[in-house]
């Protein structure tokens, strides 16, 4: 594959928290745990930057898992997860040490408003000289719900209605400043050019904002967009939004059925699919023999706990676990009621069971684990040689590499495959340019080019 124009996007998931999302990360004897410091973090960004990793972004919650038993307090005891600071300090102090990686955070259509979240993005994006991202979420169950004064969480699709009302608002006030707008004539006094700022005037059935939103456009003209919709309403929304999509597929053969579902959706939405980037998450084990990455490993496996699983799978489907014997099924209300559709569509097909025990979606998701993810593991040609057939046979455009303890994930990513990658040609050896759009192909779009998707042109 020397050669080849095609190369392997790579993004680091991180979370502002006590631990990666493998909440068993923070026992490791290796893993950092000054996580309420800035160091950690600039630590981190640092290490992915010197691997040349392409953007590193922020998943979050609302909320701190408490639906199992309906407490938190077996989360707090075991560090479930249970550090939730909010990412946009934390992603602005790795940007102040860092000049090429690109920075993302999550930030919910549901619980903020589309003013905010524009004018928060649209300075981040200026202070970190375009290299932001926002990754579109619509929150998940009802412990969200309660911090931001609602009795429950939205409908599933209501949430992704409402969501493509918030982006447009949010898009269309990233749009009010033209480029070239700002004069800063001095001598004759004019700071900024009035027909090139526009107010929005947005009145629709979840919203109005009136602005023009008081940021100028930056160097990557709007932040880059990520999305994790992955069945059904959700694709369909990233299929219009995302130019990122994170994905979770279990295997290889999933990933190029669903892949090939994402890039149609993109098309159906009257947008380039090559202009889409399609990561699967995964974790990475890897040592100078087989062995020793196969006994890191199932180190890092011990450090799991069932208390672990049972309460994650209660944040993520807003349904208390603890409510049912581990061998007792879900009946088809119940399997309609959890808040995540792909979740649960992927238990069900992964158990072949229609109405699958709780005990499955312990197994079957790996919630709670590092089976949770693909794991790539072995030496660093072993570890190369499986992204290299996920990359080229159309099963993804990149990883988010999940860690599976910090910072020595991201370390010995860097260290052993990152040269690997680089040597096959399916890497690059350097940042194509300043902004995140630039280093992902993406083009710098011009304001309003979201409107009419056809109007653009490929990457």
């Amino acid at each position: 594959m020397t050669g080849t124009q095609r190369q392997i996007k790579m993004v680091g998931f991180l979370q502002a928290q006590n631990c990666s999302i493998a909440p068993g990360s923070w026992r490791h004897p290796a893993g950092a745990t000054d996580f309420t410091s800035p160091e950690y973090f600039q630590r981190l960004g640092r290490v992915m930057e010197e691997g040349k990793f392409h953007m590193t972004f922020f998943d979050d919650r609302l909320a701190l898992p408490d639906i199992f038993n309906d407490d938190y307090r077996d989360a707090v005891a075991n560090g479930v997860r249970v550090v939730k600071m909010d990412p946009v300090s934390i992603i602005t102090m790795i940007g102040a040490v860092t000049s090429r990686l690109g920075l993302g955070i999550t930030y919910s259509t549901t619980y903020y408003e589309p003013f905010h979240v524009a004018r928060l993005f649209g300075t981040l994006d200026l202070m970190t000289k375009g290299r932001a991202a926002w990754n579109v979420v619509t929150s998940l169950n009802n412990s969200e719900a309660a911090n931001f004064g609602r009795t429950e969480h939205l409908a599933h699709d209501l949430r992704y209605d409402r969501a493509d009302e918030f982006m447009e608002v949010v898009m269309g006030l990233w749009d009010s400043w033209e480029d070239g707008a700002l004069l800063l004539d001095k001598e004759s006094g004019r700071f900024a050019d009035p027909d090139r700022v526009h107010a929005l005037n947005h009145k629709g059935k979840y919203f109005s904002a009136k602005g023009p939103l008081p940021v100028p456009r930056s160097a990557q003209g709007s932040p880059v967009l990520i999305q994790a919709g992955q069945s059904g309403r959700g694709r369909s929304f990233a299929g219009r939004w995302g130019e990122l999509i994170f994905v979770v597929y279990p295997n290889m053969a999933v990933g190029q059925k669903q892949y090939g579902e994402l890039k149609a959706a993109v098309a159906a939405a009257g947008r380039n699919p090559d202009e889409v980037n399609v990561c699967p998450a995964c974790y990475v084990c890897v040592a100078d023999t087989q062995q020793a990455a196969e006994e890191k490993r199932e180190y890092i496996r011990a450090l799991a706990k069932p208390i672990d699983a049972l309460v994650l799978l209660s944040e993520a489907l807003n349904f208390d676990f603890g409510s049912k014997d581990l061998d007792s099924v879900f009946t088809d209300d119940e399997l309609q009621k959890l808040s995540w559709s792909g979740f649960r569509d992927r238990v069900v097909t992964l158990s072949g069971k229609p109405n699958p025990t709780v005990r499955d979606f312990v197994h079957f998701s790996g919630r709670g684990t590092i089976g949770e993810f693909p794991i790539f593991c072995g030496t660093p040609k072993t570890v190369a040689d499986e992204m290299e057939e996920w990359f080229t046979s159309k099963a993804c455009d990149g990883f988010v590499l999940a860690a599976t303890h910090t910072p020595g994930a991201f370390e010995d990513f860097s260290r052993y495959v990152v040269p690997e990658l680089q040597r096959r040609g399916l890497y690059h050896k350097d940042y194509a340019g300043a902004t995140l759009r630039e280093n992902l192909g993406l083009q710098r779009p011009e304001a309003g080019a979201w409107r009419n998707p056809q109007l653009r042109k490929a990457s």
